[in-house]
């Protein structure tokens, strides 16, 4: 049977075994019952026929209660990388996937790139059943390798998404390009101590960021306070710290101590530069390292 051939609510829950399968890696039969509120003889006749159509895409586990992922899974469905992230990241569901149904770990889309879908698959399955991973990874400082991740959440930070980890090879947390990663793979057991997103430092810190129309860059300081919704002539923003240089960057905000940087693009200017302190990835921020 071809999918064309099925009817539209049938192939939506077939939809949906295949999204769990591939971006959490496991599903059980209540799970289909209760996002589709169908019977369990439905839910079994949709289970059935997804392994008539895919046969080598799940496997049943009989001490979990659950099916599984196998090695050899190959999506039924296309899911477009760059509409998943995007309805991941606003939690929006389009009756063909799990999106509402489990809380992804991705935040706050734009214009993005396009990563490889099996690679986001792979690294969203990690967070969720907190699993490390295995990359291939080119960096820009030592081009192609092998790395051991402990994934948290993958963001987009304005330009491209990016994977925050734990990075077993420097002992410390890191963001990973996602367009940069070549293979992802799972690994066996769970992270270690030291590796979870509560010990990610940079990630839990949350700084308070003052934006004010740039003092000698903007003529009219008014049309850059309807631009960002200012109050009283100030936008008043809280970031996380692994988050602020990447923000700062994209909006062009002046970091200097004094105001400094001159050109039409630096419309707004940090008024609390002193939030900024302990912060890790400020080479990014707008004059703030040369100002030091």
């Amino acid at each position: 049977m071809e999918l064309t051939e099925i009817i539209f609510a049938q192939r939506q829950r077939l939809a949906f075994i295949d999204f769990c399968l591939m971006f959490r890696g496991h599903l059980t039969r209540h799970d289909l019952l209760k996002r589709f509120q169908v019977g369990l003889s439905a839910g079994s006749r949709d289970f059935n026929l997804y392994k008539s159509l895919a046969p080598d895409n799940l496997i049943y586990d009989l001490a979990l209660k659950r099916y599984l992922q196998t090695q050899t899974f190959r999506p039924l469905f296309e899911h477009d990388a760059r509409k998943t992230l995007m309805k991941l990241a606003n939690d929006i569901s389009d009756g063909f996937d799990a999106i509402g149904d489990i809380r992804f770990p991705v935040e706050a889309p734009s214009q993005l790139n396009v990563p490889d879908i099996f690679v986001v698959a792979r690294l969203v399955q990690a967070i969720l059943n907190s699993k490390p991973v295995s990359i291939i990874y080119t960096s820009l400082s030592s081009g192609s390798g092998a790395r051991e991740i402990v994934p948290h959440s993958i963001v987009d930070n304005g330009l491209r998404w990016h994977v925050r980890a734990y990075d077993r090879k420097s002992d410390a947390f890191r963001d990973f390009v996602l367009t940069r990663i070549a293979k992802a793979t799972l690994l066996a057991g769970e992270g270690q101590p030291g590796e979870d997103k509560q010990d990610d430092h940079q990630w839990v810190r949350m700084m308070p960021l003052h934006l004010i129309p740039h003092p000698h860059n903007v003529k009219y300081p008014t049309a850059i306070e309807m631009d960002y919704g200012m109050e009283n002539g100030r936008l008043k923003i809280t970031v996380r710290a692994a988050m602020a240089g990447y923000l700062l960057r994209r909006w062009n905000v002046d970091c200097t101590a004094s105001a400094g940087l001159r050109g039409p693009e630096y419309q707004l200017y940090l008024e609390n530069r002193q939030t900024l302190y302990g912060a890790e990835n400020l080479a990014i921020a707008p004059g703030y390292l040369a100002d030091c």
